[in-house]
């Protein structure tokens, strides 16, 4: 989570601002400093004017001036001590502006230290001092130390405010960051290399093709600006800077890009433009132009397209995106070309940024609708990425619980309904922001991909490549009557609860498969193979969290064929009569499952008597116990149509009732009173039980 107290103007403007700042402050600072007396009013009028970088170059000088000694600064460092007055209050009041202004412009390891000797004054003054110490250390990776601090705060802070509803959400994302920090990684990242991390912000990545990416940047394309100039240049004044945010190319694999090149398409004057989209066709491009008045963004989405291999002047889109007084950023095209999703401020929203989406017809977006409050916060949702083939959305929030600043969540959904959003952990998400999740390819969307973030950088944003560490499930399927692994069979891997098919295998010689995973999911496994009973594995991949694979035990499909029946051993009734006894439901559940894993199949329950008795009786006594094996498969859910009962009475015997003596034979008796049950017709091909879509 950010600070919501910072205003970030929708694709972190602000930050990118003053990553231009430290640039050229440098420039002009030796110049300058020949001509400015008195620090302390020079910082107060960079601070005023929300040029953090600067002021705090000057509240440094200004500390200098003091020459405060350390026995002098301790009385006012405990609890209770008078209101410091004079030369000691001008000090401590520097120490504030100082600490603000490191925070401000995001240099939060120079904030801390000034904060923590802020907070060490014990002065009234600043009752808000602890919660944003409290806060370069959330931001500075120091967890335990952060939740020491703001639990601190949150027992002297008295007022009522915007702080003091946040504490409790700043708590609660130091407990969870040093809770899931435990867990194994999902994801290995790096910065991207080759130039386009080189100069200036660099940020949000689109993958154009295999060997083309697309990205923001504010780097200056012209030399620097002469050193003997003596007016300090303004970034929101686009006069004699060369900082501009626009669109650039780089070409290269994996994660090295070179040989950055600005893309071709009309500038606006006086605006910044980037952030892109292109549509599934490739001929058509939105993106985002702002300028910046008074450090207040103002933004809209525009879109261009290509004309004879060029890109045409860009057209702001109509007012279901871009509401008048309001800003609209950040747009999304998903693959399929219907949905048009974008953060904006507009009303109707559940707090400063929210995501909206649009559908697409012929290329023009519809009425914006709202996400609605399973998505969006009262604080910021940003850039949003749809796969449609998985239903995943993920965008970056600072409005939950997570590692702090602008975290990655995904959840999945339709656009009518969403699931709970979930923290994408580390190392997607670091204390910092991270924002802006493009895929390396749109077949295997959370494969590898690009992300942009400030972790590495005291002001911009970079661009970083990621890549899934693979989660793997496999398991070995046999012949049951052989023990031998079933060549030929096939393995489907189903999410169960999103009711999707994931993908399908079909075994070698070893018998083996082996499926790539997510961890914290509900899978099941069909193994199939022709005139063999189908049989499903349900696997929770939970343990996934903890290691990087999951073999599932060995599972086996039993042969049948049509009309062949296959004895049920153990099955028993009292006696004379048809009804079933209690062990005997127990393998008539075997039944159960089989029909359940095979829903095509048809079979016939039979019965069969010995010779004991007329014709007549056996057939009565044989037909009503087969009923009663049907009825019990139907209470269990089986339907009725997929069930014939038949007494065969004593006329099928398969062991002879009597010796050859003629004396009685109990043991051929007893295996004629048997119970089986054949298929009558051919299953149908291996089905999916969901959909024949692939995810992966």
């Amino acid at each position: 989570m950010k600070n919501i107290y910072r205003k970030r103007n929708g694709t972190l403007m602000k930050k990118i601002t003053l990553c231009l700042l430290v640039v050229l402050t440098g420039i002009f600072s030796s110049i300058q400093a020949q001509y400015v007396y008195d620090y302390k009013h020079t910082a107060d009028v960079y601070y005023n004017a929300r040029d953090y970088y600067s002021a705090a170059q000057y509240y440094n000088k200004a500390l200098g001036t003091f020459k405060i000694k350390p026995e002098q600064v301790l009385p006012y460092t405990i609890a209770g001590a008078p209101a410091p007055t004079g030369k000691m209050k001008d000090y401590q009041d520097v120490v504030a502006r100082l600490a603000d202004s490191y925070r401000r412009f995001y240099d939060y390891g120079n904030a801390e230290t000034w904060y923590a000797q802020l907070v060490g004054f014990n002065n009234p003054a600043y009752p808000q001092a602890r919660f944003w110490y409290a806060t370069t250390l959330r931001y500075n990776g120091k967890y335990q130390e952060a939740l020491d601090e703001f639990k601190k705060f949150q027992k002297s802070y008295t007022a009522s405010d915007d702080l003091s509803v946040r504490t409790a959400l700043e708590i609660s994302t130091c407990e969870f960051a040093l809770s899931d920090g435990q867990k194994l990684p999902r994801f290995t990242i790096e910065k991207t290399s080759g130039n386009v991390n080189e100069g200036g912000a660099n940020y949000a990545p689109v993958v154009l093709d295999p060997g083309t990416l697309m990205f923001t940047s504010s780097r200056s394309d012209n030399p620097p600006l002469p050193t003997a100039s003596k007016q300090k240049p303004n970034p929101n004044n686009r006069k004699g800077t060369p900082y501009v945010n626009n669109l650039y190319t780089a070409t290269g694999s994996e994660n090295s890009y070179d040989n950055s090149q600005k893309v071709k398409i009309p500038m606006a004057k006086g605006f910044d433009q980037g952030v892109s989209t292109i549509s599934p066709d490739g001929n058509s491009m939105y993106l985002t132009r702002w300028f910046m008045k008074d450090g207040v963004k103002q933004a809209s989405i525009y879109m261009t397209i290509r004309q004879n291999g060029a890109w045409a002047e860009p057209r702001p889109l109509g007012d279901n995106v871009n509401v008048p007084g309001y800003n609209s950023m950040q747009p999304f095209i998903t693959s399929d070309g219907k949905y048009l999703l974008f953060s904006s401020n507009r009303p109707g929203g559940m707090g400063k940024y929210d995501l909206w989406y649009c559908i697409m017809s012929n290329g023009t977006p519809g009425g914006a609708k709202n996400m609605g409050t399973a998505i969006n916060t009262k604080d910021e949702e940003q850039a949003p990425f749809y796969d449609a083939e998985k239903n995943l959305l993920v965008f970056s929030t600072d409005g939950r619980v997570g590692y702090g600043g602008l975290d990655f969540y995904s959840s999945e959904g339709d656009f009518g309904t969403w699931s709970q959003p979930v923290n994408m952990g580390k190392p997607l998400n670091s204390p910092k922001d991270d924002i802006y999740y493009t895929a390396l390819d749109n077949s295997h969307p959370f494969a590898a991909g690009f992300i942009s973030s400030d972790r590495e950088s005291i002001c911009c944003l970079e661009v970083f490549g990621i890549r899934r560490i693979k989660k793997v499930i496999s398991g070995l399927i046999i012949d049951c009557d052989t023990q031998k692994p079933l060549q030929g069979a096939t393995v489907t891997l189903l999410d169960t609860v999103r009711r999707k098919t994931i993908s399908k295998v079909t075994l070698g010689a070893d018998g083996r498969y082996t499926f790539e995973a997510d961890p914290q999911r509900y899978y099941k496994l069909l193994a199939e193979k022709q005139n063999y009973f189908s049989k499903a594995l349900y696997v929770n991949t939970d343990d996934l969290l903890k290691i990087d694979s999951l073999d599932n035990p060995t599972l086996c499909l039993k042969p049948y064929e049509i009309d062949k029946p296959i004895v049920l051993n153990n099955i028993y009734y009292d006696f004379n009569k048809a009804t079933l006894r209690e062990e005997s439901k127990i393998v008539l559940d075997t039944v159960v499952d089989i029909l359940r894993e095979n829903p095509k199949l048809t079979i016939e329950m039979s019965a069969h008597t010995d010779s004991i008795g007329s014709v007549k009786y056996n057939d009565k006594l044989s037909q009503a116990r087969a009923q009663s094996c049907v009825d019990y498969l139907i209470s269990r859910g089986i339907s009725p149509n997929r069930l014939i009962a038949k007494g065969y009475g004593k006329s099928r015997p398969i062991a002879p009732n009597s010796l050859p003596n003629g004396k009685d034979n109990p043991e051929g008796r007893q295996l004629n009173r048997r119970t089986e049950f054949k298929v009558l017709k051919r299953q149908v091909e291996a089905r999916s039980d969901y959909d024949n879509n692939s995810s992966q």
